[in-house]
């Protein structure tokens, strides 16, 4: 099965920023397995030798795509976070509301880690710290803002934060699937209904 690696990130040249962002583009379009060196050398105007010289391998260009891709998430949802009120359930929805505004810009696929995951479930792979990190961090994130939700226990606030992670994975892989329209703002009535809950026990 294999252990966690540690995470190795490389420092971008102007070069490796165009093949970052061509392979970005590439991997969640198409899937990182089906999308090739060569091809992400072709799109970025770049050599191949070049890509190996800055990245040494694929496995770390899908590395630094995700990693890319979850601190871009991050800034913009501290961003909103900032912004909201600052009270626990308006911070809590404001979650929800980054994220239907993320996937309306960044998402027509869904998750680009649940994505990845379905091609990299092995936790040797370099990216799977990534992966499994990003989602952690979510996790942590819902439990943190429930655990301010005044009343409520640290068992209780537990699983609320388990709850609200669930209601939001679930949207965005709805999201990626095209099931029914607009499941992130869905998952965001359920969360609103169920806060209702919590709070009047």
């Amino acid at each position: 099965m294999g252990t966690s690696v540690e995470l190795r990130r490389i420092t971008m040249t102007p070069a490796a920023r165009r093949a970052l962002a061509a392979a970005g583009r590439l991997f969640y379009d198409r899937g990182i397995h089906a999308v090739g060196v060569d091809l992400i050398a072709a799109e970025a105007g770049v050599t191949k030798k070049t890509l190996y010289d800055r990245f040494g391998s694929k496995e770390q260009i899908v590395v630094e795509y995700l990693a890319d891709r979850d601190e871009r998430w991050r800034a913009f949802l501290a961003e909103r976070l900032d912004a909201a009120p600052p009270a626990p359930r308006a911070r809590i929805l404001a979650v929800f509301d980054a994220s239907r505004a993320w996937m309306s810009d960044n998402g027509s696929k869904g998750c680009s880690m649940v994505n990845a995951h379905a091609e990299i479930s092995d936790p040797a792979h370099p990216a799977h710290t990534v992966i499994t990190g990003q989602k952690q961090w979510m996790l942590d994130l819902f439990t943190r803002l429930a655990r301010d939700v005044e009343g409520l226990g640290p068992d209780a606030a537990d699983r609320l934060g388990r709850t609200l992670m669930l209601l939001h994975e679930g949207a965005l892989v709805a999201h990626g699937l095209k099931v029914f329209s607009d499941p992130v703002a869905h998952a965001r009535d359920e969360a609103e209904a169920l806060l209702d809950v919590e709070t009047k026990r």
